[in-house]
């Protein structure tokens, strides 16, 4: 049994109160992790706040150094790494190992990020009196970041937040999600051995009602990242006040299919995009909408590759689908497809549980309005309907309250580039699923599905603030 403790000012500090953390797949206690207090919080942010000063003057090639060094560390310990994941998350052996690849990647373009901050020289002399003048900009850190992050992808999420704080020269206070600590507490260790400086990272779990809050809320918090659901995120907007403000919130992502398209080239990576970690991806494909020439072919092929996905214990390397987060959102998804049920859906394959574990569901004919297609599922359920023109299917995509990615599988460049200029959503992807992310590319989204971009690049600017600084020569 392990029992963890708090991160701040660089010691491991004791906690007065501990909560139980249990298997999602098992249902065992696995760890007993720290509930901070206000105080303990309170501890955390001075820690960063005290600490900005020294992560601010260190030279952008040791930030650089400790990111390459934490890369590093984590490659040499990459499966441990990966049970954890699947320990805590019940995310796939196979599919832990892939995001632990994804988060050496991250820690990499982080340190690349780290030695290309850079402005610009202005020609001021545009302008009637700007002659004889010399102006130039540079990024400089906020200060102290506050970063709550969700269970999906405990070490890379993590990483979008981690990497380009401190390659920008910032201090943290870093909330994990409550199911999945034991991550963040891994990584922390790694940054202690690269040599990250003592208080530059704050480690303190907890409930979001009191470590959230107090983040949020705190003045010496310069920024607040936050990585998941929609009606969280649009609370701390409200409440950050002049906080600079990063939100990656929810989807419900969809893939159009154009008539003519290889039906059989496409299925394996619409099923993955569809069911990896059992749905709780937030560009997870949720629904498919295929031209009606084509609509009967992708159906029968694509249930019955879902049909073939192993279901089962996360720590099997050939385990495909597991458990949901919590037995909650097992009743949840079973409720919504009862809804759908009733209101004339068809169940293609799945609908059921075993245990924590939903089976991968396929939903035909369902409304549009229904909770499985305008809500964010989070779960391995699909939908997939018929429509008679790419047209209808960007009528149907748009209808949401989200936008974060869609995609569309098509072999005439006029319907791409048209489809790319028609979607409202914050990333278009052409022949493949919205599913589609690399970690340095610019991620983010529009409506309710957030505001700011990660992609290390892109996240360092959010979190920089640029000055203007002029000589006058004259």
């Amino acid at each position: 049994m392990m029992k963890k403790h708090l991160l701040i000012h660089g010691q491991w500090v004791e906690a007065k109160n501990y909560t139980s953390l249990k298997s999602p797949y098992t249902g065992e206690e696995i760890a007993q992790i720290p509930a901070a207090t206000n105080e303990e919080v309170e501890l955390a942010i001075q820690a960063a706040y005290e600490a900005r000063n020294v992560i601010a003057k260190m030279p952008a090639h040791q930030r650089a150094s400790i990111l390459e060094k934490v890369a590093r560390l984590l490659e040499e310990r990459a499966d441990e790494a990966a049970r954890l994941v699947a320990l805590e998350a019940a995310k796939p052996f196979s599919t832990a190992k892939a995001e632990i690849a994804r988060t050496i990647q991250t820690y990499k373009f982080a340190a690349e990020a780290a030695k290309n901050i850079h402005g610009e020289v202005l020609p001021l002399d545009a302008a009637p009196g700007g002659e004889n003048r010399i102006a130039y900009t540079v990024r400089e850190p906020l200060g102290v970041v506050g970063a709550i992050t969700p269970f999906n992808f405990p070490f890379n999420l993590v990483a979008h937040k981690l990497g380009p704080a401190v390659a920008a020269g910032n201090a943290i206070v870093l909330k994990p999600a409550s199911q999945t600590p034991l991550s963040s507490f891994f990584i922390a260790e790694l940054f202690q051995e690269a040599g990250l400086p003592s208080g530059v990272l704050n480690i303190v779990t907890g409930s979001g009602r009191t470590v959230g809050e107090k983040i949020v809320t705190d003045h010496r918090i310069n920024m607040v990242t936050f990585t998941g659901s929609p009606g969280v995120g649009i609370g701390i907007r409200n409440k950050a006040g002049l906080k600079r403000v990063t939100l990656e919130l929810g989807s419900n992502s969809a893939v159009i299919i154009d008539q003519g398209v290889n039906i059989e080239k496409i299925i394996p990576r619409c099923v993955t995009s569809a069911f990896a970690f059992q749905g709780q991806v937030c560009i997870s494909l949720q629904r498919v909408y295929v031209h009606e020439s084509a609509y009967e072919a992708f159906v029968e092929k694509f249930v019955e590759a879902t049909k073939k996905l192993k279901v089962g214990d996360p720590l099997d390397p050939t385990t495909d689908v597991s458990a949901m987060i919590s037995p909650g959102d097992v009743k949840r998804t079973l409720d919504w497809i009862e809804e759908a049920r009733q209101h004339g859906a068809v169940v293609a394959t799945g609908g059921e549980a075993e245990g924590n574990v939903l089976l991968p569901t396929v939903l035909l004919q369902a409304d549009h309005s229904l909770k499985v297609s305008c809500q964010e599922v989070f779960a391995p359920i699909v939908v997939i309907n018929k429509v008679k023109t790419v047209d209808e299917a960007i009528e149907f995509v748009n209808d949401s309250r989200y936008g974060l990615q869609a995609g569309i599988y098509t072999d005439n460049i006029h319907t791409a580039l048209h489809a790319a200029e028609r979607l409202h959503v914050g990333g278009v992807m052409i022949n493949d699923t919205p599913t589609f992310r690399v970690d340095h590319m610019p991620y983010g989204g529009v409506k309710e599905s957030g505001t700011g971009r990660e992609g290390l690049k892109y996240a360092v600017e959010e979190m920089t603030e640029m000055k203007l600084v002029i000589f006058n020569r004259n």
